[in-house]
């Protein structure tokens, strides 16, 4: 629907299965080559460069994907509250590029999928 109404609701009542696919990252100009894909959803041990935003140019592993919150967490990317405890901060992964993959059967075939499309 082109309701903006019912877009908004689908966004944001979408079920895990779907925010998986709506929470993709872009790949690096390396990978890309690599696989033929431009993005790929993005998963725990990935590791990431960050190019917007407070934290741009860090690079480190995704510890955490946090579909509830559409976000996620990379290692060493932490605040100290006032109490002397460490945060994770929440990163969009639409502000992050994937630089080394997670590879498993799963997400090979997947690869392989995308890149038979484009063949």
């Amino acid at each position: 629907s082109s309701s903006r109404r019912k877009s908004r609701k689908a966004h944001f009542s979408a079920p895990s299965s779907v925010r998986r696919h709506l929470m993709s990252s872009n790949l690096s100009k390396e990978l890309r080559d690599k696989y033929h894909a431009r993005s790929i959803p993005i998963r725990k041990d990935d590791v990431v460069k960050i190019v917007r935003g407070k934290y741009k140019g860090r690079e480190g592993k995704v510890t955490q994907v946090y579909r509830r919150r559409w976000c996620i967490h990379v290692e060493k990317i932490q605040k100290e509250k006032a109490n002397g405890a460490t945060v994770l901060i929440p990163i969009d992964p639409s502000n992050v590029v994937v630089t080394t993959l997670k590879l498993d059967k799963d997400r090979k075939d997947l690869l392989d999928r995308k890149d038979s499309t484009k063949q």
